[in-house]
C-alpha cells in the first residue's frame, strides 16, 4: 500500500513534539503510535495493538539487539572507571598540565581541552558510538572543573564521531558504503568511495566550524547564551534540565583509600577501541574468499565484519579487562562487581529504552516507505546542475525525519547513482552528497542515536543538544548546499 505524503507525518510530528516538550519518550512512542495507526487504516485499537508487536520485533534484528544491550553495558563500564578512581587519576593529570598551560595564556586551558577532546573523536574515527562515548566519558569531568556548559561536550563529542567516520572510512562505515556501491553496479567502490570524500563538504565543514568557535570563542544562537550562563552562574546545564544519565552514574562515588591511577581508566577505554578493528576482522574472516596474504585477507575481513557484534564485543572485554584490573589491585571483590554491573546496567536503561524507540520509528518508516516517497517526489523536476544539491537535500530531510544516516544511504543511494547515470551528472560528486546529506540531517535529528549516545555520554540534557548544535549543522548545511549549487553549474 502506498501511503504518500502520509509517510511523512509521524517521524515530523515526533520531531516537533520533541522540540517542543522536551519529552523525547513520548514524542518517539506517540510517533511510533502514529505510523501503525495510519498503517492500520486509523483503526485506533488495531494501531495501538501493532505499535506494541512493532516495539517487540525490533529485537528480531540482530544487530538492533546488540546495540541495545551495548547502550545498557555502557553503564557497567561507566561506574566501573569511576569506582576506580581511574577517572580522577587521569583528571588530575591533566589539570595539572592545564594548570601551567593557564599560568602562561588565561583562557588557553579551556581551548586545549576541547582541541584534545576533538582529537580524541576523530582518532576514534573506527566507530561513532565508541567515539562518542570515549569523548564524553573522558572530558566531562574536566570539562566541568574548567566550567564549560555541557552542551558543548555534547557538541564535539557528536560533531566529531560521525564526519570522522565519513572522512576516515576503514571502519563499519566504509565498508557498509562500499557494499551498497557494489549493488548499484559500481566496479571499483572503494576508488569512488575515497574519490568523493574531496566533495563530501559538510563533515568538511562540520570540523572547520567546530575548530573555529573552540580557537575564537565566538559561539552564536543557543551555544552563546550556554556560555554566559555557564560563566556567569557556574551551571552546567539550564536549570530544569535532564542529564540523559542520572547522578549516580555521572558522579559515581569512588572507592575509599585507593590510590587515584589514571591507568584505571585509560586500560579499559584502550582495549575497547583496540578491540574494535580486531573484532571485525574476526567476525569477517569467513566471509573472505580470495585473499592473497594475511594483510590482505584482514582488511577485506574489516569490510565483512559485523559492526554490531565487534561494538559489542568491545565493551564487554574493556568490562571484563576493568575487572581483572580491579581485582588484582584488590580495588573489587566477585560480589562488588557483579552489583556495579547490575547498577550500571539499570541506571542506562533508559538510554536503551531510547534506542528502542529510536529503532522503532525508523521500523515503522520503512512499512510506511518514508524515504522512497520523499526521493521519488523528486525525480520529475531533477536537472544534472541540481542534481548534487537536491540529492543532498533529500538526503538531509530523510536523516533528519528518520534519525539514522545508514538507513539514508541504503536508500538514496539506490536512488541518486541510477539518476546520475540517467543525467550524466558526475557520480563522486553525487555519492558525496549523499553521504554528506545523512549525516547533516543525522546531526539535525531529536532521533539520531548518534546524537542521543552524544548526550548520554556527556550527561547533558539531549533537546538542550540538539538546539545547540542546530544552528552550527545548519550554518554548514547551508554552506554546503550553496557549494553543491556552485558545482553543479560549474562541472
Amino acid at each position: 500500500m502506498e501511503y504518500g505524503f502520509l509517510s511523512i507525518l509521524p517521524p515530523i510530528v515526533a520531531i516537533v513534539l520533541a522540540l517542543r516538550t522536551k519529552q523525547v519518550y513520548i514524542a518517539l512512542l506517540f510517533g511510533i503510535w502514529f505510523s501503525w495507526f495510519i498503517i492500520a487504516g486509523w483503526n485506533p485499537l488495531k494501531g495501538t495493538l501493532a505499535m506494541i508487536e512493532a516495539m517487540v520485533n525490533v529485537f528480531q534484528s540482530q544487530g538492533n539487539t546488540r546495540t541495545i544491550i551495548f547502550s545498557a553495558l555502557v553503564g557497567a563500564l561507566l561506574i566501573f572507571i569511576q569506582y576506580s578512581r581511574g577517572v580522577e587519576g587521569f583528571i588530575n593529570i591533566i589539570t595539572k598540565r592545564l594548570v601551567k598551560l593557564e599560568n602562561k595564556k588565561s583562557g588557553y586551558a579551556k581551548i586545549m581541552v576541547q582541541i584534545l577532546a576533538t582529537l580524541t573523536g576523530v582518532l576514534l574515527f573506527v566507530e561513532t558510538s565508541i567515539s562518542s562515548l570515549t569523548v564524553g566519558t573522558l572530558y566531562r569531568p574536566i570539562f566541568d572543573k574548567l566550567k564549560i556548559p555541557r552542551e558543548k561536550l555534547a557538541y564535539i563529542a557528536d560533531s566529531s564521531s560521525a564526519p570522522s567516520s565519513i572522512l576516515i572510512p576503514f571502519n563499519a562505515w566504509g565498508a557498509f558504503i562500499m557494499g551498497l556501491l557494489l549493488t548499484q553496479g559500481i566496479d571499483k567502490p572503494f576508488s569512488v568511495m575515497i574519490a568523493s570524500i574531496k566533495y563530501n563538504f559538510y563533515p568538511l565543514l562540520a570540523f572547520g566550524i567546530l575548530f573555529f568557535i573552540i580557537l575564537s570563542k565566538k559561539d552564536f544562537g543557543l551555544m552563546k547564551k550556554a556560555e554566559k550562563r555557564t560563566k556567569e552562574t557556574g551551571l552546567l546545564m539550564n536549570e530544569g534540565s535532564k542529564p540523559m544519565v542520572s547522578d549516580e552514574v555521572t558522579s559515581f562515588p569512588p572507592k575509599e583509600g585507593i590510590p587515584a591511577k589514571a591507568y584505571n581508566m585509560i586500560v579499559p577505554l584502550l582495549v575497547m577501541v583496540f578491540m574494535m578493528p580486531i573484532n571485525l576482522i574476526y567476525t569477517g574472516w569467513d566471509a573472505v574468499k580470495n585473499a592473497t596474504s594475511f594483510l590482505n585477507h584482514a582488511s577485506q575481513a574489516i569490510g565483512e565484519g559485523s559492526g554490531s557484534s565487534s561494538v559489542l564485543y568491545a565493551v564487554i572485554a574493556a568490562i571484563l579487562v576493568a575487572i581483572s584490573m580491579y581485582t588484582i589491585q584488590g580495588i573489587l571483590k566477585p560480589k562488588e562487581a557483579v552489583n556495579l554491573t547490575l547498577k550500571g546496567i539499570s541506571e542506562l536503561m533508559p538510554l536503551a529504552l531510547l534506542m528502542l524507540l529510536a529503532f522503532a520509528i525508523g521500523d515503522a518508516c520503512k512499512v510506511l516507505d518514508t524515504g522512497n516517497y520523499i526521493a521519488n517526489s523528486t525525480e520529475s523536476w531533477l536537472s544534472p546542475e541540481l542534481l548534487p544539491a537536491v540529492v543532498f537535500l533529500v538526503s538531509s530531510f530523510i536523516a533528519f525525519s528518520t534519525g539514522t544516516s545508514w538507513g539514508t544511504f541504503a536508500i538514496m543511494l539506490a536512488i541518486s547513482i541510477p539518476m546520475a547515470n540517467i543525467h550524466g551528472a558526475d557520480i563522486t560528486i553525487v555519492v558525496a552528497a549523499t553521504l554528506g546529506g545523512g549525516i547533516f540531517g543525522d546531526h539535525c535529528s531529536p532521533i539520531s542515536d548518534t546524537s542521543i549516545i552524544s548526550s548520554m555520554a556527556s550527561a547533558s540534557d539531549h533537546i538542550d543538544h540538539v538546539k545547540t548544535q542546530l544552528p552550527y549543522a545548519l550554518l554548514g548545511g547551508v554552506i554546503t548546499l550553496l557549494m553543491y549549487l556552485v558545482l553543479g553549474f560549474t562541472i
